[in-house]
């Protein structure tokens, strides 16, 4: 089985091979890929969208590299899965490419494409080359994962940063010296379009949610020590759900959002009426609309769901370890979480009832000026202002 399936990935790289040498690159043809194809969500969604609403997916050749064939694209975009013949023609053809992670090493771009990676995220934990050690499945170790992530960045032509402080961080930690597009993230554009009653209200509608209770949303990061196998992370918080639901699920109820990575299908059921679950398909920044408060970690949620202006807490119960010996951070942590940080689900229950929004004013307001200070809904549009500039050359 495994000879037929080298012999078959030898034919599909010959194929690939052969359309880069045979067909021209077309600057009308755009790839978007979110999440390694895994669903429609992020800054690559909010790029398309964009485009959508400003008809120019009727101009150009637009394709999503999607997984689930079922996921339903807004516009004329066709969906393409991975790793088919389809796939490696048009990312031989393709003039633009738009993704939020890193391409397959065997994916060449051509001289005449252009690669806009919009990355997933502004940084609390240490990225690539400032990491020290590598626990992540498949990475044989730190300085081969190293070498590869820095030959993969320089493949991009262009990068997106959320605030400055992430382009100081990019150009170190991915070796990137090429166009640095700092103007906040594409995906957080509907956290200002969005941001009405009436819009929110009709989000609760679609995801079955109750219209009289508060909405808290638990969105942890993954951990690279916890993997079934490669790009299949477990969720395992120690987090007591019966508990928080007996303490506060009379008058609230709890979205809980995996990460892409995390491939556990978690029994929801003991928990019917207070925990609601949604597949990888639905966009977390449509969650961050409904919720009233967030608990996560150290995730980069934290940087978008900041612009909402609503508490925040955060559930840290592996704090020390995931510091020093996971990834280290790239700032204090502890200093500036503009909201409580706990160990506990009973810390996290009494900072849940006990919050203050005052207490957290001045951390927030600090958070906001480093963080989000070029966050202002328009992200998308200047990406494709620059795609359409492209075809002025």
């Amino acid at each position: 089985m495994k000879i037929i399936k080298n012999c078959i990935k030898a034919v599909v790289l010959l194929w690939y091979r052969a359309c880069i040498r045979i067909f021209p690159v077309r600057q009308d043809v755009i790839l978007f890929e979110s999440n390694l194809g895994r669903n429609y969500t992020g800054n690559p969604r909010a790029i398309y969208e964009k485009m959508v609403r400003q008809g120019l997916d009727k101009k150009y050749r637009c394709y999503f590299i999607l997984e689930d064939r079922n996921t339903v694209l807004p516009g004329a975009a066709k969906k393409v899965k991975r790793t088919r013949l389809r796939y490696f023609f048009l990312f031989a053809v393709a003039g633009i490419w738009v993704s939020d992670s890193r391409l397959p090493m065997y994916i060449r771009k051509r001289p005449k494409c252009r690669y806009i990676q919009t990355w997933h995220g502004t940084p609390l934990k240490k990225l690539a080359l400032d990491m020290d050690t590598v626990f992540m499945a498949g990475e044989t170790g730190i300085e081969e994962y190293k070498k590869n992530f820095y030959n993969n960045a320089q493949t991009w032509d262009y990068l997106v940063s959320q605030n400055q402080y992430s382009t100081e961080i990019f150009r170190r930690a991915f070796g990137f010296q090429k166009t640095m597009l700092e103007i906040g993230y594409p995906r957080n554009d509907v956290l200002f379009r969005k941001n009405n009653v009436e819009d929110i209200r009709e989000l609760k509608k679609q995801l079955g949610l109750p219209l009289d209770k508060r909405i808290l949303l638990y969105a942890p990061t993954w951990r690279d020590n916890e993997f079934y196998g490669q790009g299949k992370y477990k969720f395992n918080p120690p987090m007591d759900f019966s508990r928080l639901q007996e303490a506060i699920g009379k008058d609230t109820v709890m979205i809980v959002k995996y990460h892409y990575l995390i491939m556990d299908q978690i029994d929801w059921s003991p928990y019917r009426g207070f925990v609601y679950s949604y597949d990888l398909s639905y966009d977390i920044s449509l969650l961050y609309l409904v919720s009233d408060f967030l608990i996560t970690d150290y995730s980069s949620v934290m940087f978008d769901y900041n612009i909402l202006k609503r508490p925040m807490f955060f559930y840290c119960y592996d704090l020390e370890k995931y510091k020093d010996t996971l990834r280290g951070f790239y700032f204090d942590f502890l200093a500036e979480a503009p909201g409580p940080v706990v160990l506990t689900t009973k810390d996290l229950i009494r900072a849940i009832k006990e919050y203050d929004p005052a207490d957290y004013g001045e951390r927030q307001e600090a958070f906001t000026k480093k963080y989000n200070h070029l966050d202002d809904g328009n992200a998308a549009k200047r990406i494709v202002e620059l795609i359409e500039s492209f075809s002025e050359e």
